[in-house]
């Protein structure tokens, strides 16, 4: 690489503009043309390109400074907010006809996406018609800065280029650039960036400016790590995206991110294994585009990499996602300086201006691609769609049904969310039959006769299926002991994530449907209002845990069953229901519940008495309160920001109800008599035995023995197993192995190793832990008769991660809930190691062990893993809620 050399970095930030690797200003490309009367990028940003770290508000003020001066060639969309309410919008770029006509041409588009509307003959008018277009996304991590500022760069070089190159591409392509995907994650990172820099900017790898704190910037407000959350869209930033872009469908999409500062420059083609859903033509165009950037790395004389990792198998990535509407999308990934300067391995500095640099020429390539592709890009997303719906009609699944007999809440949000994917799903108005299964009034049909067909596999079949040489391979890796090359999960469909029962079928039903709207929520009944007692509310959905949350912040007073009850209504209740009488509550109690059953979506019934002809008296001690908790959890290092922030957004935002943060340093020796729950997020570097130490741990013994609830998620369930007094009477478990331990003599007797594999098995260690699983979905068998799973299925999914198995509770110690799957039906989707699946088979997924007047309860996987694991988090509010109402503390 010809890199930028450190200079010496003056007081001020304001001085000579900063030069790329191509000692040419910030942007350069061959044979640019700047407009005579074009601003300069210090007038228009108050610095050049590469001296500054740009923050949001600087960059939405570029950006309409840009909209201000050439308003009839570019526009400026808003789409949405971020949790702290910062903008998010998109430009859009082009000649002054596509951006006059730009309403057409976006309308346009949405016809040619829906191939069932159109004649051969409008396709083929559509297609000579349109213009390419390009989404260029950037820095969906808030601390991979190139990007941001690269998208600025690209944005004033269209705008005031006249070259003819950029003339040609303005001609028949429209570009998007959305500039900052995460800018609360953004504004994190340069305002503590800045917070570090001395006199220089510290080019070392130790310095403070290259060390970033927790949870750093990658991730949002509630840290997610957004290019996971494609396929759920928890977070505003992703929905709102995925809502603009079916406005008008990109043809490319470009999702520019940056890697280890020592990694050069990736862009596509995508490492194996690649999703079987994209399609031959999608592949070849991304070959295409690839070579096309590397014409111009080479003239220029930067270097890249393209295959190796960052692979297109997992569909919640950026540059995954549009590739199942029928896009291209990809992955640019430049090494980041993560400041002004980084000194690399071999000696060299990297600037941000050189990532600056690197980024808007591989933007501008893509786009001579795009120019230079257009009829063929529009006639294969046409095609694309086209061929989706006819695979969809003569494939073996017509149609994907759901009974939607339970967990009514999970079965509307589930149904919202692939709504908002741009998949058509239509609810049942009558009874029907099909394949072989009388369904009722209310169940939920998708057929698969769509343009979104393969996103609708994609989402809904059980396991993906990855290439049998890939797996291969990576068996062979593990042979020699080298990591495997699967990047993230091998499994994420949305009825196994839900813990939904859903049934593929060949047939199409006949049926009265109504059209499924993108609304998670919808509103709550109450059935008997005016009801003398009181109300019932029955449990097992997150509707009714939404009510429970705003019932008690309100003042309620509340009970839950810890069994199953029939009322003498002839009603049969599930365990868990709620019971809020009058006796026990305000005079304005029937405007109150009706109201929340309005805001929660929870089905309410109002009853006249409290008689029950089975099952537990509303007086009964198996129906105790619900106190309204304070709820306390483990913030900053070492606890994983992932782990964090999805515990505290599930209870947040899932069910409104809110967290206290607590950093180690006060946990060791607060006061905690105010909370009774305290949760303990996974952990990712160090460990709770270390930030806590000894003292920590006696006051959490001691939190949990006056009656405090004491939650572990993931490997957090680690730390309750440390100490001469453990909290956890289990144990993790080595890999189950056939070695003897080693002689500590210098000489051991002979052995004859008739086989290879004996060979081989010797090379195993004596003790190690298990291999590390990248994540399947698995089976797991409830025990229905513990309180903590009330409401809960039989059967539920995990998704498992990682490699920590724990020994199951002995039944003196404690009780083990929640269970895994034996080893032939474990695997509900994805793909795991034979070893793994013999050794996790039966141990436990959730432990409960009682200490004086608390408990502790161990999930030792994550049971709000990315928050999209829907059918755990009612186990998990269990935990909190019903935990706290059997725990002893004095109130």
């Amino acid at each position: 690489m010809r890199l930028v050399k450190l200079a010496a970095f003056a007081a001020s930030l304001t001085a000579l503009p900063v030069l790329a690797s191509s000692q040419q200003a910030v942007p350069y490309f061959p044979d640019s043309q700047y407009r005579p009367d074009a601003a300069s990028v210090q007038q228009l940003l108050g610095h050049n390109f590469g001296e500054r770290i740009s923050e949001p508000a600087d960059i939405s003020r570029f950006f309409e400074q840009l909209a201000s001066r050439y308003p009839e060639r570019i526009k400026l969309v808003p789409y949405g907010k971020s949790w702290q309410g910062r903008p998010l919008f998109y430009a859009v770029i082009g000649s002054t006809d596509t951006i006059k006509r730009l309403p057409e041409i976006e309308a346009d588009m949405r016809k040619l996406a829906d191939p069932r509307g159109l004649s051969t003959a409008e396709a083929k008018q559509l297609i000579a018609s349109l213009p390419a277009s390009v989404w260029i996304a950037s820095s969906l991590h808030g601390n991979e800065i190139s990007p941001a500022d690269a998208a600025m760069a690209l944005a004033y070089h269209l705008l005031a280029d006249q070259s003819t190159l950029t003339t040609q591409i303005l001609s028949n392509t429209l570009v998007y650039i959305d500039p900052l995907q995460n800018p609360d994650g953004h504004h994190r990172f340069v305002s503590r960036y800045y917070a570090t820099v001395g006199l220089e900017h510290s080019p070392d790898r130790l310095s403070a400016e290259q060390n970033e704190p927790w949870p750093n910037g990658r991730t949002n407000h509630y840290l997610f790590d957004m290019n996971r959350d494609w396929i759920s869209l928890t977070q505003p930033e992703i929905a709102s995206r995925v809502k603009a872009l079916q406005q008008m469908y990109p043809l490319i999409f470009v999702d520019s991110h940056e890697m280890g500062g020592d990694m050069g420059y990736y862009f596509s083609p995508e490492a194996e294994p690649y999703n079987p859903h994209i399609q031959a033509s999608q592949r070849a165009v991304l070959d295409k585009v690839g070579q096309n950037n590397a014409k111009w790395f080479d003239e220029l004389g930067y270097s890249y990499f393209t295959r190796e990792i960052f692979d297109a198998f997992y569909p919640g990535y950026g540059a995954s996602w549009p590739l199942y509407y029928g896009s291209v999308s990809m992955t640019y990934e430049m090494a980041s300086a993560r400041g002004h300067n980084y000194r690399m391995k071999d000696g060299n500095i990297l600037t941000f201006a050189d990532g600056i640099q690197r980024n808007f020429v591989a933007f501008k390539a893509t786009l001579e691609s795009a120019s230079n592709n257009a009829s063929e890009l529009l006639q294969n997303f046409y095609q694309y769609r086209l061929n989706a719906t006819l695979q969809g009609e003569k494939d073996g699944i017509r149609s994907y049904l759901f009974a939607a007999e339970r967990d009514l809440a999970g079965h509307q949000k589930m149904m919202a969310v692939l709504t908002q994917h741009g998949i058509a799903v239509e609810q049942a108005t009558d009874t029907f039959r099909a394949c072989g299964k009388q369904y009722q009034a209310g169940s939920y049909l998708i057929r698969t006769n769509q343009p979104s067909y393969h996103l609708i596999r994609t989402l809904l079949d059980d396991t993906v299926p990855m290439d049998k040489a890939f797996i291969a391979k990576q068996e062979q890796r593990r042979a020699n002991n080298l990591p495997d090359q699967i990047y993230d999960v091998t499994a994420w469909a949305l009825p196994l994530m839900y813990n939904l029962e859903m049934q593929s079928c060949t047939q199409a039903p006949r049926v009265a449907t109504t059209t499924v709207g993108p609304d998670t929520i919808l509103a709550g009944t109450v059935n008997n209002p005016e009801a003398r007692f009181g109300y019932v509310v029955p449990w097992g959905d997150m509707a009714a845990a939404r009510f429970l949350s705003a019932a008690l912040q309100q003042g309620l007073s509340v009970r839950s069953a810890d069994l199953p009850f029939t009322h003498q209504n002839g009603k049969q209740y599930p365990a868990g229901s709620l019971i809020v009488s009058r006796a026990d509550n305000p005079d304005n109690l029937t405007a109150l519940v009706t109201d929340l059953a309005k805001t929660s979506g929870a089905q309410i019934d109002g009853v006249a008495t409290s008689w029950v002809t089975d099952g537990p008296n509303f007086g009964s001690s198996n129906v105790p309160a619900i106190p309204a908790i304070n709820i306390a959890m483990l913030w900053d290092e070492p606890t994983n920001p992932l782990s964090a922030g999805s515990a505290r957004f599930v209870l947040e935002r899932g069910v409104g109800y809110p967290v206290t943060a607590i950093r180690p340093a006060q946990l060791r020796a607060a006061d905690l008599s105010r909370y009774q729950v305290l949760i303990l997020p996974a952990t990712a570097r160090g460990n709770y035995q270390q930030a806590l130490g000894s003292q920590g741990q006696q006051n959490l013994q001691q939190f949990v023995e006056r009656g405090g609830v004491l939650i572990t998620l993931g490997n957090a369930t680690s730390w309750l197993l440390e100490g001469d007094k453990p909290l956890l009477s289990s144990k993790r478990e080595y890999q189950v192995s056939e070695q003897d331990k080693p002689a500590t003599e210098a000489r051991v007797p002979g052995k004859v190793l008739a086989e290879h594999s004996e060979f081989e098995q010797m090379l195993k260690p004596y003790q190690a832990d298990p291999d590390w699983v990248p994540g399947f979905i698995a089976n797991a068998s409830v025990d229905q008769n513990h309180w903590l799973t009330a409401g809960i299925a039989s059967q539920v999914r995990s998704l498992y991660v990682g490699n920590q198995i724990y020994q199951p509770l002995r039944i003196s110690d404690g009780r083990n809930v929640v269970n895994f799957a034996g080893p032939k039906e474990l695997l509900a989707g994805g793909f795991v190691w034979e070893e793994n699946r013999q050794q996790i088979a039966h141990k436990p997924l959730v432990m409960v062990q009682a200490h004086g007047r608390g408990q502790v309860i161990a999930f030792t996987q994550e049971p709000n893993f990315r928050a999209y694991v829907d059918g755990m988090h009612l186990l998990y509010i269990n935990a909190v809620f019903r935990g706290a109402a059997h725990a002893g503390a004095l109130r």
